[in-house]
C-alpha cells in the first residue's frame, strides 16, 4: 500500500455540484488528493466506512497551531489574525485532553432531554414567524423562516439579545463563507469585540442561560480559561445556529422536489422524525468536515496518506456512498437513515445534534401544517448553494405558499 502520487486538479464545482464531485471521487477510490481551487492540496475522503474510521482517528488531528505550520509549509498564508485565532481555539478544533474537559462543560446542556423542555419555546417562535407570512402568497423561506428560527433559538439558549441578532448572524455568514481574508478578519474582529462585552455584562449581571454558566464555571476555576470562555461562546453561537438554518432549508427543498415523498409525509406525520434523519443524509448541513491533518501515515482504503497532510472528510460523500446505503441519490421518507454522518463522529459528533433535530422536526411539521399547498416557487436547478465548503446550504429558498 502505498500513497497515490498524483494530484487531481478539483475543476469541478465543489459547492454547486457537491454530489457529482464526490460520486467522481469515489469512484477512483475513497481517499484521493486533489487541489482544491485555490490552489490547497488536501486528501478528500469520500467513502463510508473510510470516512467514519478517520473522523475516531486519532491519528488525525485538529490541532491549529500545528495546521498553522502546515499552511505555511505549502507557501499559504494563513487569514488568522489575533481575533480569527482567538475565536477558534474552541472544542471543534482541539484534541484531548483539552477536548475532553471542554466539552465536559457543555455536554449537559444538550443532551435530549435537556433540549426537550425547550420544545414549547421553539413551538411558540415558529408560530410567530409562520403568523408573520401567513397572509402572503409567496416567501423566500430563508430570511423569513429558516434563518430567524435558529438564531432566535440559540441566542436566548446562550443570552445573546434579540437586537443583536441580525448584526451576529451577518458576521457569522461572513466567517463560514469563501471571503477574502479582509472580510474575515473584519468580521471576526466585530464578533470578538461583541462577545468580549457580552461576557463582561454576564459577568457583572448573571442570568438564566447557558453563558452565565459557563462564565460561573470559568470563575469557579473548572478548567476553562478567559480565552477558552470566548471561544466557547462563539463555536455555541455560530454552530448552534448555521447548521440547523440549511438542516431545516435543505430538507424543505429536497421535500418539495419530491412530490411522492411529500405525500408520504402528510399521510402519515409520525414518519417525520425518521424524515429528518433522512433528511440530514440526503443533503445535510455541512459538507466538508472542518480540516485536520495525520500525525502519521495513516492508510485508507488502498492508498497510505502519508504524515504532515490535510485531511478533508465529505459528509455529504458518505452519506451517498452506495455501499453503505441502498440507492443513495433517492430522498425517501420511510428509510432508515441509522448511521448517517450528517453530524460528523467520534469525540467531535456535533454536541447540538438533539437541538438541531428538535428545531428542525418543529419547523418542518409546522410548515407542512400551516400550509397544505407549499411548494416551491423556482425551478430547482436555478437556486443556488452558499459559496462555502464547510456548510451545505442555499442562498434563496423561494416558495409558494398557497
Amino acid at each position: 500500500m502505498g500513497a497515490a502520487e498524483s494530484v487531481r486538479n478539483l475543476a469541478e464545482d465543489l459547492v454547486q455540484e457537491p454530489h457529482r464531485v464526490s460520486e467522481l471521487l469515489r469512484a477512483e477510490g475513497p481517499a484521493r488528493k486533489v487541489r482544491m481551487p485555490r490552489g490547497l492540496d488536501v486528501w478528500i475522503v469520500t467513502g463510508y466506512a473510510e470516512a467514519r474510521a478517520i473522523l475516531a482517528d486519532s491519528r488525525v488531528g485538529k490541532d491549529p497551531a500545528a495546521i498553522r505550520r502546515l499552511f505555511e509549509r505549502d507557501g499559504f498564508e494563513s487569514a488568522a489574525d489575533n481575533a480569527v485565532r482567538a475565536l477558534g481555539g474552541h472544542m471543534l478544533n482541539t484534541d484531548p485532553p483539552d477536548h475532553t474537559r471542554l466539552r465536559k462543560l457543555v455536554n449537559q446542556a444538550f443532551t435530549s432531554r435537556t433540549v426537550s423542555r425547550l420544545r414549547p419555546r421553539i413551538e411558540q417562535i415558529t408560530a410567530e414567524l409562520l403568523d408573520g407570512i401567513g397572509d402572503a402568497e409567496r416567501a423566500d423561506l430563508l430570511p423569513a423562516f429558516a434563518v430567524p428560527l435558529p438564531i432566535r433559538v440559540i441566542c436566548e439558549l446562550l443570552g445573546v439579545h434579540a437586537g443583536d441578532q441580525p448584526a451576529f448572524a451577518t458576521w457569522s455568514n461572513t466567517m463560514v463563507a469563501w471571503s477574502t481574508p479582509e472580510e474575515l478578519q473584519a468580521a471576526a474582529a466585530k464578533m470578538h469585540a461583541y462577545l468580549v462585552d457580552l461576557i463582561e455584562e454576564k459577568r457583572a449581571e448573571p442570568a438564566d442561560d447557558l453563558l452565565s454558566g459557563l462564565i460561573h464555571a470559568s470563575d469557579e476555576g473548572d478548567s476553562l480559561s478567559a480565552g477558552e470562555l470566548l471561544a466557547m461562546a462563539f463555536l455555541l453561537l455560530v454552530a448552534g445556529f448555521e447548521t440547523t438554518v440549511n438542516l431545516i432549508a435543505n430538507s424543505v427543498f429536497a421535500l418539495l422536489r419530491e412530490p411522492d415523498q411529500l405525500a408520504a409525509l402528510r399521510a402519515d406525520p409520525a414518519l417525520l422524525p425518521g424524515a429528518i434523519e433522512e433528511f440530514l443524509r440526503y443533503d445535510g448541513a455541512i459538507h466538508l468536515a472542518t480540516i485536520r491533518f495525520t500525525r502519521e501515515p495513516v492508510p485508507v482504503g488502498d492508498v497510505e496518506i502519508p504524515a504532515g497532510e490535510f485531511v478533508l472528510v465529505s459528509l455529504l460523500g458518505a452519506n451517498r456512498d452506495p455501499g453503505r446505503f441502498e440507492d443513495p441519490d433517492r430522498l425517501d421518507v420511510t428509510r432508515s437513515a441509522t448511521g448517517h454522518l450528517a453530524f460528523g463522529h467520534g469525540i467531535h459528533y456535533c454536541v447540538g445534534a438533539p437541538l438541531a433535530r428538535l428545531e428542525a422536526e418543529i419547523a418542518v411539521r409546522g410548515l407542512l401544517e400551516r400550509f397544505p399547498a407549499l411548494s416551491l416557487d423556482a425551478e430547482p436547478e436555478t437556486l443556488r448553494w452558499r459559496e462555502s465548503t464547510l456548510v451545505h446550504g442555499l442562498e434563496t429558498l423561494p416558495v409558494r405558499l398557497r
